[in-house]
């Protein structure tokens, strides 16, 4: 189990209980976390699960796989934080792991 705030856009921050071996994408989902909206139910087909990966936190979930990349240039602001939910595995080691989501995955 790994504790982990979803950083709204409107300077809220929610803290979440995720479930090790989960995806990020499917504990903001069972915790319905405003923004997150993973029309495709973590397929890896969208990017309406995109958020922003702390600096701090960047090493610890790693950098995006080609095919996450190329799909990150659909998303809505992308930068070099930028990662899909649905493809970042809950660990141990992300206890504390901080995320902004963005105003708007459209």
């Amino acid at each position: 189990m790994a504790k982990v705030t979803f950083q709204l856009h409107d300077g809220t921050s929610t803290e979440v209980d995720a479930a090790t071996g989960e995806s990020l994408m499917q504990a903001a989902m069972t915790n319905l976390i405003d923004g997150i909206v993973a029309e495709c139910g973590g397929s890896m087909s969208c990017a309406t699960c995109h958020v922003h990966v702390d600096p701090a936190w960047i090493a610890q979930t790693g950098s995006a796989s080609p095919e996450e990349a190329e799909m990150l240039e659909l998303a809505v602001d992308p930068d070099e934080t930028s990662r899909l939910s649905c493809q970042i595995e809950i660990t141990d080691d992300l206890d504390g792991l901080i995320v902004r989501v963005p105003e708007s995955q459209f």
